[in-house]
């Protein structure tokens, strides 16, 4: 993957970042609950959108060298580190 994806990716990061400190204000301002309320699914939905592209960048990176080395262990290891991860993520 490009250093221009991880820059992309970075700068999502950064902007949610921003976010997450705007909804910090926004509680400091006693803002209305459903105003804040609704920032936090926006920044929970960037933070999905964040996680899709870093999964992107690590099947397209990571897992295509360990199949690409034709090293069985290694592609083990990527194959259970990304059922390691979908179970985490069903909890």
């Amino acid at each position: 993957m490009s250093a221009t994806d991880g820059s992309r990716i970075v700068n999502r990061l950064r902007r949610i970042e921003g976010q997450v400190r705007g909804v910090a204000q926004m509680i400091e301002d006693d803002r209305y609950c459903i105003d804040v309320l609704n920032q936090v699914q926006a920044i929970k939905a960037a933070l999905g959108r964040a996680e899709s592209e870093i999964l992107k960048r690590h099947a397209a990176c990571c897992v295509a060298d360990a199949i690409a080395s034709g090293d069985a262990d290694e592609q083990k290891q990527k194959f259970s580190e990304l059922v390691d991860l979908f179970e985490k993520a069903k909890r």
